[in-house]
């Protein structure tokens, strides 16, 4: 038999993207992926991409939620531990959410070589419940909470994996707008987050004068149901906005972004980084173990961008700011430079790479694929 590697996911897109694109990397190297995820992860696979499902639940909460959490996570440990010893798995991989937890308890359990990787720059729960029984720890950032849980000998950088639409972009160079051209500005908060900048940017805008609008070209990401009167915000200033609930050719408009607006979400921020975006980011307040605040700090400190807590966001602060941007463009070059120094679009590839490397009697010369015949996802579940 032909044995896979294991990836274990789920939850969010956020943990199921850098899953997926490392199963994609490790079968253009020739490996046999299996995926193991809960039902909430697999919304998230590609059509035609079949996962074993995972039952597992947060064991947080009440009394009667804490119990449930235990006993699915419990289950799930049985469920992983028969899967795993099916499979025989040359590795394990695990990506975060309490879909991960039972698998990778059985993996360490099995003495299976385990790697868990963190997208944030706070090591979640989920990933400290199985990271003592790991193999190695991969990690975004180097700056990231509760990673000694683990010997720092046992840490590897690989920055976070992005999609294959943002690393078509990768290579484009930040440039200032020309003579006569606007300020390309894009605004992106994600179904959670997008409220409160439906109400501070175009309040924002309204404070500078129309001649400074003049100079600004915005895109901005909206709720359905706040479409309607943030329309009508920008109507009343005479300014002309593109106002959508889903950009589904977001890469393209990252690529072609002076400046972002947005939550610190991984994904997110791993996206601005890897195209050298200047960004204001405004953390999701509700980000579970201030995640997104601590991705925005190790941005900010970087250089690569400006970090308004939404505590202390107000109108005249985010349009002080851009009205400073429109009189020093050269800011935002800066911080393009900084932001792109921090990014990672290799990183699909650094941890294929540090997987590898667990797999007993491992050598370099496995099967390769020419970058230019990328084979689509095709795991084996």
């Amino acid at each position: 038999m032909n044995r896979p590697v294991i990836i274990t996911a789920g939850g969010t897109g956020g943990h199921m993207f850098p899953a997926l694109a490392l199963a994609t990397e490790l079968e253009r190297r020739g490996r046999t992926v299996a995926l193991a995820c809960d039902e909430r992860g697999a919304r998230y696979l590609p059509e035609g991409v079949e996962a074993f499902r995972v039952r597992a639940s947060s064991p947080s909460g009440g009394l009667g939620k804490r119990s449930s959490g235990i006993f699915s996570l419990g289950w799930g440990f049985l469920q992983s531990w028969w899967w795993l010893k099916k499979r025989r798995p040359l590795a394990v991989a695990a990506f975060g959410s309490y879909a991960s937890v039972p698998v990778g308890v059985a993996a360490g359990m099995l003495r299976l070589p385990l790697l868990v990787h963190e997208q944030n720059a706070v090591l979640g729960r989920a990933n400290r419940m199985i990271a003592k029984r790991a193999t190695g720890l991969a990690l975004t950032f180097a700056e990231t909470e509760h990673a000694e849980i683990m010997a720092e000998d046992r840490h590897v950088i690989t920055g976070n994996p992005v999609r294959p639409e943002i690393r078509q972009h990768e290579g484009e160079a930040y440039r200032l707008p020309g003579e006569g051209e606007p300020l390309d500005v894009l605004v992106i908060g994600g179904s959670q987050g997008a409220r409160t900048l439906s109400d501070v940017v175009p309040a924002a805008l309204d404070r500078l004068s129309g001649r400074e609008r003049s100079h600004i070209r915005l895109a901005q990401q909206c709720r359905p149901e706040d479409m309607e009167r943030v329309e009508q915000a920008y109507k009343n200033l005479g300014f002309k906005a593109e106002l959508k609930s889903f950009f589904d050719d977001l890469p393209a408009r990252l690529a072609r972004a002076h400046l972002v607006i947005s939550r610190s979400g991984a994904s997110s921020v791993a996206e601005m980084l890897v195209l050298g975006k200047p960004s204001i980011l405004i953390p999701l307040p509700s980000s579970l173990e201030g995640d997104q605040l601590a991705n925005a700090k190790i941005v900010e400190a970087a250089g690569g961008a400006w970090l308004m807590e939404q505590a202390d966001l107000s109108v005249e602060r985010l349009s002080d700011q851009i009205r400073l941007f429109l009189e020093k463009p050269d800011m935002l070059a800066d911080a393009a430079a900084k932001a792109k120094a921090l990014g990672r679009p290799d990183a699909a590839d650094a941890l294929a790479d540090a997987l590898e490397r667990m797999i007993p009697g491992f050598k370099s010369s496995s099967k390769q694929v020419d970058d230019g015949q990328r084979p689509g996802l095709g795991v084996a579940a």
